[in-house]
């Protein structure tokens, strides 16, 4: 019997009972559904992660009293590390690091901007030095400038915003060379950012981006987080000689014993795309396994309908056999059936998986990417469980005695 005649039985006997195929299929639609919406909306995090999350270079790396936490433990340990300081900074910045060939610093504080009648209460306010916007990579896209060295040295009240901040305070003018209060002190605009997301946890969005000095003698408490931002000389080549220059340096300063582990942390680009393979990972398999359920469901769900239409269909199956049709050729039909009820359904769950993808994306914002190689995911999933919950009633219905089939009522 060809494969033409086959799918054309096959065809007619899901059509013949719409409603118990559409019924059957559900476990399967739910299922490649969830594992479509899911697979979509990591790949899309990854991409954005890649891309707009983890801004620092591979020859960067950031010195944090926390570093990388994985665990309570940790946590609890960290919180008693001292915090980074301005003067540390001072002696780390006086050229006496060999392998760094850039270092900057930076620290933030929620605090109130205004202009005018507009008032903004919690915006993050970003003290740094003035080579901090190199160490991202940060432009102004045209509109204005970054504040200089000199600018930072003499405690210059300038500031550059955010693309958020400029749409609230000045929703209709030019913001350059007007002045923002922050927390009560004037701060003359002299550049404002193109939209760009999420850097390193803040939005750069939200920024307020003022001189290191007179952030220092304003806002800044002796207890406030201060990061130090260190390129390493000759390149990736060189990230392991300066962390390792940066952390000797540091336990010399701290007097820390040598038994003692580090009272900071470091990050590299590595580190935070390896933390966030595992947090990605992790949420991908425990969404699958949930999925997973209901495909299992699914597949027993069909296997019992198949295993009832072997029964209903049993002297058409003697019928058949009695008129030559072969064993393989009765289990080759009712292996194809189940496969073309779950294919059925697995391409009703990808649509149904990228619609509810894409519109997350449409309403939260949140980054969902819908492949060719998702698509084929879960169409090739859902036959694959077709064939599987298929092949007992097949091999049921291939191994019915002739004479017993063609009795039966």
């Amino acid at each position: 019997m060809s494969y033409e005649e086959l799918l054309r039985l096959a065809l007619r006997a899901i059509r013949a009972h719409k409603l118990r195929s559409f019924l059957t299929l559900l476990g399967i639609i739910i299922g490649v559904t969830t594992i479509v919406a899911v697979v979509g909306i990591i790949t899309g995090l990854n991409a954005y992660v890649q891309e707009k999350i983890i801004v620092l270079a591979p020859d960067m790396y950031i010195v944090t009293r926390f570093g990388i936490i994985r665990s309570r433990e940790e946590f609890l340990q960290a919180v008693k590390r001292p915090q980074l300081t301005w003067e540390e900074f001072q002696r780390i910045n006086g050229g006496i690091l060999s392998h760094a060939a850039l270092t900057a610093t930076r620290s933030v504080k929620t605090l109130p901007v205004s202009y005018g009648t507009h008032r903004l209460a919690d915006t993050f306010v970003i003290g740094s030095t003035a080579n901090f916007t190199s160490v991202l990579n940060l432009e102004t896209g045209g509109n204005g400038r970054f504040f200089t060295e000199t600018e930072d040295e003499a405690s210059g009240f300038v500031a550059v915003i955010g693309a958020d901040i400029k749409e609230e305070l000045f929703p209709n003018q030019d913001p350059i060379g007007r002045s923002i209060l922050v927390r009560g002190l004037p701060f003359r605009v002299i550049g404002h950012m193109p939209k760009e997301g999420k850097g390193l946890g803040i939005s750069r969005d939200q920024w307020v981006l003022i001189p290191f000095q007179v952030f220092r003698k304003t806002f800044f408490a002796p207890n406030d987080p201060l990061d130090y931002f260190i390129k390493a000389r000759g390149g990736v080549e060189g990230l392991d000689a300066s962390i390792d220059e940066t952390r000797a340096f540091l336990r010399a300063l701290r007097h820390t014993p040598w038994r003692s582990p580090d009272p900071f942390g470091f990050l590299t680009q590595d580190q935070l795309q390896e933390l966030w393979r595992q947090i990605s990972t992790a949420t991908f398999v425990l969404l699958t396994l949930i999925a997973s359920v209901s495909l299992g469901v699914g597949g027993i769900v069909i296997m019992n309908i198949m295993l009832v239409s072997v029964a209903e269909r049993t002297q058409e199956i003697g019928v058949r056999m009695a008129l030559g049709a072969r064993k393989r050729d009765i289990r080759r039909q009712f292996l194809l059936e189940a496969a073309l009820l779950s294919m059925a359904g697995g391409l009703i769950g990808v649509l149904m998986g990228t619609a509810a993808a894409l519109l997350v994306k449409a309403v939260t914002g949140f980054p969902a990417q819908i492949t060719v190689g998702i698509v084929l995911m879960g169409v090739s999933l859902s036959t694959v469980v077709g064939l599987l919950a298929g092949f007992l009633p097949a091999r049921r219905a291939a191994n019915l005695p002739v004479i017993d089939a063609l009795r039966a009522e």
